[in-house]
């Protein structure tokens, strides 16, 4: 998902990115549809369908601490945006990001743990991020005919 003008924590951005990868991976479910990056405590909010139990919550928590350990290259690429329309949710992105948008990979961009345009600030390896802590979610249940509700996960980030 792109972010605009604000300067993010570098951290806590790369990190938003790989929360999103082993959600997306794990639940089915699409990336985040609204971001708050702070570099104290960071919040994202997803569209699903129920609340997740807290033994969930820890499993996504350490996978996401796996992927950061692994030591992902963190890198760049430009791409046509009628390529980019075909393989990302642009809905998030401005006209003015232009005719060519970069997208940002976290790991091999044959196979990345996450990949979305993205005109933010990230560290150059997932091992800058130090430990991911899940420090709480919750879930609005669907309003009347929409099919789900909205989870709402509150972690941090921090370089030991």
């Amino acid at each position: 998902e792109p972010h605009m003008a604000k300067a993010y924590d570098p951290v806590m951005h790369t990190a938003e990115h790989v929360l999103n990868g082993v959600m997306v991976r794990r639940f089915g479910c699409a990336r985040c549809f609204s971001t708050h990056i702070n570099s104290g405590k960071s919040k994202v909010d997803f569209r699903f369908p129920r609340d997740l139990s807290g033994e969930e919550a820890r499993a996504v928590e350490a996978e996401v601490n796996a992927e950061l350990a692994e030591g992902h290259a963190v890198t760049a690429r430009f791409m046509p945006r009628d390529e980019a329309a075909r393989r990302f949710n642009l809905s998030r992105l401005p006209e003015s990001a232009g005719e060519n948008l970069r997208i940002v990979y976290v790991g091999d961009p044959d196979s990345p743990v996450d990949a979305c345009p993205c005109i933010g600030e990230h560290v150059e390896n997932t091992l800058r991020c130090g430990r991911f802590a899940w420090c709480s979610h919750d879930f609005t249940p669907p309003r009347e005919g929409e099919r789900e509700g909205v989870l709402r996960v509150r972690f941090r980030a921090a370089a030991e």
